[in-house]
């Protein structure tokens, strides 16, 4: 191994370790220092002798390695990379100096090993279905039919007929015609809207809800107005004056599972927004995302209004995997039809390759016990993450009965969140404040946690300390 100079890091910075690490590391490569080929020393030796932990420097490392200054080799350690591979990949380190939705939006997707993304908004690659899609991948190769096909507008049929089973089974009877197919579920919410709604109008959604329907909602002129989460689902009371002071055409909701608070929506109030959309006249446009993934006997507002006035959206980012891109709106022939004129205009056709591949996935057979599985291991992370956060000095709106979202906060009302999101980032973890998720970005004290990512004992140790110096005096 090459001679290494001795790196000082100095935790009194606002810059976080992690970065200075990268940036010294980086220095001494750029410098020739040290030469391609020469090995890095060992995580355990580097965080000794710069007195930090292995997490810091496997980040560092893992940030190095992704921009091609360093090379890892299985079993044997870190190594610098060749000149020429480096040279064409060197990127600088992006460091943060506020977070709101623009840029949480900008960069929620980012591969960023620098950070544990403790509010994000996916669950965990390891839990998802990849083998499942490997396996439906193998036998797709084998097949040389549809691989060069648009597709139709409504999707491929099979898998058309595939979800109709997987709608039936939660009591929401529909046919293969009444089933849409879409590049995910944004796409899914975009056709929605542009069926629904002209530029100006005025639309209900959750509050708080969705940063990235917001901003898709907003892109296309219309104007939002939020309706208040409780724990049992949206206030009726809010609900029925705000559709009747604004005529709304529309309020976008999420029943189960619900984004960013894991509540449930509870029967007696599914019932009374069905009564109110018909008194009213709105339509519901319901976000089922964790579908598979909400307890049994969860209440489904499409089995109660058979698809009258809802319009039920459907993913399998959450269960499978977000690569594949493919979602589906189940609602009413006439509504279908109005889609099937948008999605053209829109993209033609939706990829026949990655809808035959969900089929695959679908019907090999294991779907179903990794959906119980999955199910199974949110429910004991939101078990374990609620009473650890609680332990830390938070308050839980709900305990969610499963799903990866968790909302939480601390006992102040008066917390500066963006300051405190930033003082997280200098410890290497990237909170969501709750008014990322308002319509009105109206400062609160609550927070979005994801339970894949954040049972982290750093973070509670972060999260304890903050709440004790937000604990009211006297």
């Amino acid at each position: 191994m090459h001679a290494f100079a001795v790196i000082a890091l100095d935790p009194s910075l606002p810059m976080p370790l992690v970065r200075q690490l990268y940036d010294a590391l980086l220095a001494q490569i750029a410098s020739s220092a040290m030469k391609p080929g020469d090995k890095l020393p060992s995580v355990r030796a580097l965080a000794k002798d710069c007195e930090v932990s292995t997490m810091t420097v496997t980040n560092a490392y893992q940030r190095l390695v992704a921009e091609g200054h360093v090379e890892a080799r299985r079993a044997s350690g870190y190594y610098v990379a060749e000149v020429e591979r480096a040279a064409t990949r060197r990127k600088p380190f992006l460091g943060r100096t506020s977070v709101d939705s623009l840029w949480l939006l900008k960069h929620v997707y980012e591969d960023d090993r620098t950070l544990l993304n403790a509010g994000c908004g996916w669950i965990p690659p390891e839990m998802l279905h990849i083998d499942g899609v490997r396996r439906a991948l193998a036998a797709l190769s084998r097949k040389a039919a549809g691989l060069a096909n648009y597709g139709t507008p409504y999707g491929y049929l099979p898998l058309r007929q595939q979800i109709q089973t997987l709608l039936a089974q939660k009591g929401i009877e529909t046919a293969p015609h009444q089933i849409v197919l879409t590049h995910g579920a944004s796409q899914a919410l975009n056709l929605v809207a542009r069926c629904l709604l002209q530029p100006r109008d005025v639309v209900l959604v959750d509050e708080p809800g969705s940063t990235n329907l917001f901003a898709m909602l907003r892109s296309m002129d219309l104007k939002l107005i939020g309706v208040e989460r409780t724990v049992n689902g949206p206030d009726l009371a809010a609900l029925q004056a705000l559709a009747q002071r604004h005529g709304a055409k529309a309020f976008f909701t999420t029943t189960n599972l619900h984004n960013p608070t894991g509540s449930q929506c509870t029967p007696a109030v599914a019932y009374q927004m069905l009564r109110l959309a018909e008194q009213l006249d709105f339509r519901i446009v319901d976000n089922d995302a964790m579908a598979g993934l909400e307890p049994p006997g969860a209440t489904s507002l499409a089995s109660l209004d058979r698809l009258q006035r809802v319009i039920h959206v459907g993913s399998f980012s959450k269960t499978v995997s977000p690569s594949l891109r493919v979602g589906f709106v189940a609602c009413n022939e006439e509504f279908a039809e109005k889609m099937i004129l948008q999605k053209m205009v829109n993209s033609l056709t939706t990829s026949e390759l990655t809808e035959r591949l969900l089929h695959g996935v679908l019907v090999e057979g294991r779907y179903r016990a990794h959906l119980s599985r999955l199910a199974e291991r949110l429910q004991a992370a939101q078990a374990t993450v609620c009473d650890r956060l609680e332990a830390a000095g938070m308050q839980l709106f709900t305990r969610p009965a499963g799903g990866p979202f968790l909302w939480a906060r601390f006992e102040r009302d008066d917390v500066d969140m963006r300051a405190l999101a930033q003082r997280a980032i200098s410890e290497s973890f990237l909170l969501a404040p709750g008014d990322l998720f308002r319509t009105d970005l109206r400062p609160t004290p609550w927070l979005r946690f994801n339970v894949g990512y954040a049972d982290d004992p750093k973070l509670y140790r972060f999260l304890a300390q903050e709440a004790r110096r937000l604990r009211p005096k006297g």
